[in-house]
């Protein structure tokens, strides 16, 4: 991480909530459309005829590739709009309207050239392993008739999308003046645009929002290394610059995604995966993820760090795939636990976090308490205690030291699960166990700017309080919630 790179901070529960105005979101995809067919079967001898496998076919299937892929993820997602592409008048033209009629939410308006094979991509796959691929294509660029017909069906779909992808395959339908058509006709609407881009020409890309290159397209269309972060963010701010575009969201693989804007500070975003078994198409569900969550009202943090969980997903699956909001869903809910769990932390983990924060010129906050049986009571403490400062720690009573203050019964929830549900809170930045009667070795180590506890104390009994006035810190009494207490509540249930 460099100093002009910042870790993304997203509300997972605003994520969550993202998703549900995902569905039924309008973008409009324009790109090269192929059909992937896959024909697979057992191999158990070699040919007499040639030194190659004999693959006996025991099936078939067939799916949308590229820009189709695109269409079918925005589909999945629960999106809507309109998909534009080319196609020859041939089989696997009719196969790929076939199979895009049947996604839900996505009208096709394909182009029909006569005189141009439909991009098919036929893989012979044995024992799960792909021994040879057979493409028919057609590369050289539109003219005429046909792109007439294309620029025209871009012209009339744009309005009433939120967003626009542009599917770069290199396969001779997007060309400079199909590109430019589409970037016009979205600035004119107001309509922000999404390139994946190809080739090393992103010249041609002048105007977009944001295009979506690889870590390797990276390096190849600006000639700049690409191996730490700050090399990222010089390389993805050389091509804004060069080729006047908004910004660049750079796939980086293992190493996650950045995301540089013009004009705003560089966002890093850890991979989310935990498996990766397959690559291809992962573009294809970012730049659908992405485009499906501006046009329902995100901002380019927020978008991007949803792309980055739906790319962790699709990785770990096999071919060419999608990801289903469902599937979405429960990965946010995974990370949620896995954020929860990730801000306990050790005295020296919590003070490398505070003297960071403190770089940052950020203000520290702590409070602390047994926390057992979380009420409003304490929920009221907690968001008061992060409103007085930028970043809250809570310093939580062990288990031993519970017993000690409240008798042999208590605490009734571990100190592992009660620091799970204080860390899945938003209020909450940092969670460290303490095991000794009060907190003020905590405070002494921490040094918070704001020193908080509920108003039954007075600013006298506050532990720690004479600690932080001395070097100018403050202590904050926050207001009580009436009638909620952890005791009373156990006294309830016992007397039932």
């Amino acid at each position: 991480m460099t100093e002009a790179m910042t870790e993304a901070v997203t509300d997972l529960s605003n994520l969550a909530g993202l998703i549900d105005r995902m569905s039924g979101a309008r973008v409009l995809c324009v790109g090269d459309v192929m059909l992937d067919r896959y024909v697979s079967g057992t191999v158990e001898r070699i040919s007499p005829e040639a030194p190659i496998p004999v693959l006996r076919v025991e099936g078939e299937r067939a799916m949308l590739g590229g820009a189709g892929n695109v269409a079918a993820n925005l589909a999945a997602l629960g999106g809507a709009g309109r998909f534009v592409a080319l196609v020859g008048d041939d089989g696997a033209g009719d196969e790929v309207a076939r199979l895009l009629k049947s996604l839900p939410g996505i009208s096709a308006d394909l182009v029909v050239d006569p005189g141009r094979n439909t991009t098919l991509k036929t893989r012979f796959v044995g024992a799960g392993q792909q021994l040879i691929r057979a493409d028919v294509e057609s590369v050289e660029d539109l003219d005429g008739t046909a792109l007439a017909d294309l620029n025209a069906r871009i012209a009339q779909d744009i309005k009433g999308h939120g967003a626009v992808v542009v599917s770069d395959y290199g396969k001779g339908v997007l060309g400079d003046d199909v590109i430019a058509t589409v970037i016009k006709q979205a600035k004119a609407a107001d309509v922000c645009v999404i390139v994946d881009p190809k080739g090393t020409d992103y010249a041609r890309y002048s105007g977009a929002d944001v295009v979506t290159p690889n870590k390797k397209e990276l390096a190849e269309a600006t000639g700049l290394p690409v191996r730490s972060d700050a090399e990222v963010v010089a390389a993805c701010e050389a091509l804004i610059a060069s080729c006047g575009l908004g910004g660049v969201l750079a796939t980086r693989s293992a190493d996650g995604m950045t995301l540089v804007r013009k004009g705003a500070d560089p966002v890093h975003l850890k991979a989310e995966a935990h498996e990766v078994f397959d690559v291809s198409g992962a573009g294809d569900t970012v730049v659908a993820c992405l485009s499906l969550a501006l046009a329902g009202g995100a901002d380019w943090s927020a978008a991007a760090s949803l792309a980055n969980t739906a790319a962790g997903i699709v990785v770990a699956k096999s071919g060419t795939a999608t990801v289903s909001a469902a599937e979405l869903g429960q990965a946010l809910h995974h990370q949620d636990l896995d954020a929860a769990e990730a801000k306990t932390a050790t005295l020296d983990q919590a003070t490398t976090s505070v003297a960071g924060w403190r770089d940052q010129g950020l203000r520290v906050g702590f409070t602390n308490g047994c926390f057992d049986l979380l009420h409003p009571g304490h929920i009221s403490l907690l968001t008061q205690a992060r409103t007085a400062c930028d970043r809250l720690v809570v310093g939580l009573n062990s288990d031993a030291s519970v017993k000690r203050l409240k008798g042999d019964s208590r605490p009734v929830q571990s100190e592992a699960s009660r620091a799970a549900v204080l860390g899945a809170l938003t209020a909450v930045d940092l969670v460290v166990l303490f095991s000794d009667d009060t907190p003020l070795a905590l405070i002494e180590a921490l040094k918070p700017d704001v020193l908080v506890k509920g108003a039954d104390y007075t600013v006298d009994t506050v532990v720690g309080a004479d600690i932080v006035q001395a070097y100018g810190g403050k202590v904050v009494l926050a207001d009580l919630e009436d009638g909620h207490s952890t005791t009373s509540t156990i006294a309830r249930l016992t007397d039932k």
